[in-house]
């Protein structure tokens, strides 16, 4: 059945390109039409529904790039997901996957799950049993025997066993493959943060056998040397990308020269409790780790929106929080709804389905009370969300 959505403006992507007074038709899970609401009246019959938001813009679905849905953002997510069941677990997902859609999220990239859960869910949202974004699942991260998150099941060592993860990740059904690079904040007693778990060798050849499949490598990265392995090796995208060193910080300008060359995206995973990291953290530290944020903008590296939901204190039901970190930094706001809608879509190898607003697009589509582009949070104020043509009605408290 077909719908015609009218608002003071449609951003129908990129974000700087505005449609006054405009409208965006929808037939099933498809968008059909976009333009002025004059026109698009012209083209709809008696049987078309009509949903008019005066003082409204309507924008693509938000896309979260980074979130772990089998995690809940407690003080301690690890034991959580390994003392439930599937069941509980996969339960406690399908709740945080609907919290995700009240915001706004019509896209997440979850990038590291136990037993394949998250494709469960997104198999289960797909046919409509639950009420959630679409799902790009990595499945089973691939990490060292003992390495970050080596409790989720992907500890690897060697080419053979490598390659055989990807493999099994593949026939699980994910969509994109994960490789911890590094270690990370949330294993204790693995390598640390700025620690190398693969090399370059190990990198490629998870990027060769994943690449092969057709499917797309993330890597976990916070240290300068496993970013620029991951460079070298040809991964998609890089997560966080901190650029931590053993004794403080050490930006390689010729890795990011490459990467911005390469069109690697980069998803820093900026929490939607970020302030925090500033205070746990010092002043100082902090302005030095944002501040590199913007320059990777400016040396032509492209920026992707993600959350890394799930972690403790990164919560679901905050979008908006982290996308105010660009704000802080400032970055105008047509390029911070691009990082989460156009440009999200294009490094999610989604950008010919989603991420904007365009006849023959997957319907997600967010309105959104007020201007998102002169004021962000006006994101916060979600009024109506389409993911997939399914129309979703937000619990009040967005």
């Amino acid at each position: 059945m077909e719908t015609l959505i009218t608002a003071d403006q449609v951003l129908a992507g990129p974000a700087g390109t505005r449609i006054t007074d405009g409208a965006v038709l929808v037939d099933g899970a498809e968008i059909v039409a976009v333009g002025p609401r004059a026109e698009l009246e012209t083209r709809v019959s008696g049987t078309t529904k009509r949903r008019d938001f005066p003082g409204c813009t309507v924008l693509p679905g938000l896309i979260d790039c980074h979130v772990h849905l089998a995690f809940d953002a407690s003080a301690d997510p690890v034991t959580n997901v390994r003392e439930l069941d599937d069941k509980a677990l996969l339960a406690g997902m399908a709740e945080r996957a609907r919290q995700l859609l009240d915001n706004g999220v019509t896209t997440v990239r979850d990038l590291g799950d136990r037993g394949a859960l998250a494709v469960r869910l997104r198999d289960a949202i797909e046919q409509g049993e639950h009420p959630g974004p679409r799902i790009v699942a990595a499945t089973v991260p691939l990490t060292v025997p003992g390495g970050h998150c080596w409790f989720l099941g992907g500890e690897v060592s060697g080419e053979q066993e490598i390659r055989a993860m990807v493999r099994e990740n593949a026939a699980r059904g994910a969509e994109v493959i994960k490789v911890m690079v590094t270690g990370g904040g949330l294993t204790k007693g693995g390598a640390e943060t700025w620690e190398s778990q693969f090399g370059f060798d190990d990198i490629r050849v998870a990027v060769e056998e994943a690449h092969g499949l057709g499917l797309p490598v993330a890597a976990h990265a916070h240290g300068s040397a496993g970013i620029a392995d991951s460079v070298a090796a040809g991964v998609d995208t890089i997560e966080h990308c901190t650029w931590m060193a053993e004794n403080g910080f050490e930006v390689l300008e010729d890795v990011v020269t490459e990467i911005a060359a390469k069109g690697i995206a980069v998803c820093t995973g900026a929490s939607p409790n970020w302030r925090k990291f500033a205070e746990r953290f010092g002043e100082d530290r902090a302005a030095e780790i944002f501040g590199r944020v913007r320059w990777m903008s400016e040396q032509g590296v492209r920026l992707i929106a993600g959350t890394d939901a799930g972690v403790p204190n990164a919560v679901f039901d905050n979008f908006a929080g982290s996308l105010d970190f660009y704000r802080f930094l400032g970055f105008p706001g047509e390029q911070i709804l691009d990082m989460a809608t156009r440009d999200a879509a294009e490094a999610l190898h989604l950008g010919t389905h989603t991420g904007r607003l365009a006849p023959g697009y997957r319907a997600d589509v967010l309105v959104v009370g007020g201007d998102p582009v002169a004021d962000l949070d006006a994101v916060r104020d979600v009024r109506l969300v389409l993911a997939g043509g399914r129309q979703h009605t937000p619990v009040t408290g967005c």
